[in-house]
C-alpha cells in the first residue's frame, strides 16, 4: 500500500462486493428453503443434546470466553504492531513490513478455513488445546530470533491460532443447543471487542516501554489454553433430545 497510496486500497472493495453478491445469493436460497420446508411440512432432524448440569455449561462457557480474549489480544499485537516490531527490531521500510504483515494476516485466512474441519476429525476441544497453548512455544520465541525465523514463525502462528475460532464458535453452539444466535452475538462481539480494547491497550504499554516489550509479555497469553483441560468431551456426554 505504502508506495501506491491509500487511494488504491478501493480495488479490495471488488472483493468486498462480490462477497455481497454471493450472501445475496445464499440468502435467497435460505429463504426459499424455509418456505418449502414449511409448504412440505419437512421435519428438521432431532437435535443432539448432551447431559451436562447448567453450571457445569456456564463454567464451559466462561473458560472458552477466556480463551478467545486470550486469542485476539495476541493477534491485537500482531496486526496492530508488527509493522512496528519490524521496522524497529530489523530497520525495514514500511513497504517491507507491510509484506510481512500480508503474509501473517494470509496464514491467519488460511488457519481459520482449516481449523474448523479439523474440528469435525478430531474433536473440536483437541484442536483448541492444540490451538491455544500449542502455539506458546513459537510465540516466546518469536522476540528473539532472526528476520527470516521471525516471518517463519509468524505464519506458523497464524496458521496455528487462527484454527480455534471455528471450534470455539461450534463447540460453544453444541454446549447451548438451538441459541446459535446468543452465542454467535456473544463470540463475535467479544472477539471484535478484544481486538479493539487489545490494541488501545498494548499501544499505551508500547509508549511506557517499546514495541519489543509488548511482544514479550504478549508472547505468555496463549499459555492461558493450559484450561482447556477443563472443558468437557462432549463426544461423551451426548444424547438425543
Amino acid at each position: 500500500m505504502a508506495p501506491y497510496g491509500q487511494f488504491n486500497v478501493i480495488w479490495f472493495c471488488l472483493a468486498a462486493f462480490a462477497g455481497i453478491l454471493v450472501l445475496l445469493q445464499i440468502g435467497k436460497w435460505y429463504s426459499q428453503r424455509l418456505i418449502f420446508n414449511a409448504q412440505n411440512k419437512v421435519t428438521v432432524k432431532e437435535e443432539t443434546h448432551h447431559n451436562l448440569p447448567k453450571k457445569r455449561v456456564i463454567f464451559s462457557l466462561v473458560i472458552l470466553l477466556v480463551l478467545i480474549f486470550s486469542k485476539f489480544f495476541y493477534l491485537a499485537s500482531i496486526t496492530s504492531y508488527y509493522t512496528f516490531f519490524l521496522i524497529h527490531k530489523f530497520n525495514l521500510s514500511i513497504q517491507q513490513s507491510q509484506i510481512y504483515l500480508f503474509v501473517f494476516l494470509g496464514a491467519v485466512a488460511a488457519g481459520t478455513l482449516i481449523g474448523g474441519p479439523l474440528g469435525d476429525r478430531f474433536g473440536r476441544k483437541y484442536i483448541i488445546w492444540i490451538s491455544i497453548l500449542g502455539v506458546a512455544p513459537f510465540t516466546m520465541l518469536l522476540p528473539y530470533v532472526s528476520l527470516f525465523w521471525t516471518g517463519a514463525l509468524s505464519v506458523i502462528i497464524g496458521l496455528i491460532l487462527s484454527s480455534a475460532f471455528s471450534a470455539i464458535l461450534v463447540y460453544a453452539t453444541e454446549l447451548v443447543p438451538g441459541k446459535v444466535g446468543l452465542i454467535a452475538g456473544l463470540f463475535f462481539g467479544l472477539a471484535f471487542g478484544m481486538g479493539g480494547l487489545g490494541s488501545a491497550v498494548l499501544g499505551k504499554i508500547a509508549d511506557l516501554t517499546s514495541i519489543g516489550y509488548v511482544f514479550k509479555i504478549c508472547a505468555f497469553l496463549p499459555l492461558i489454553g493450559i484450561f482447556t483441560g477443563f472443558l468437557p468431551n462432549l463426544e461423551n456426554t451426548r444424547k438425543t433430545a
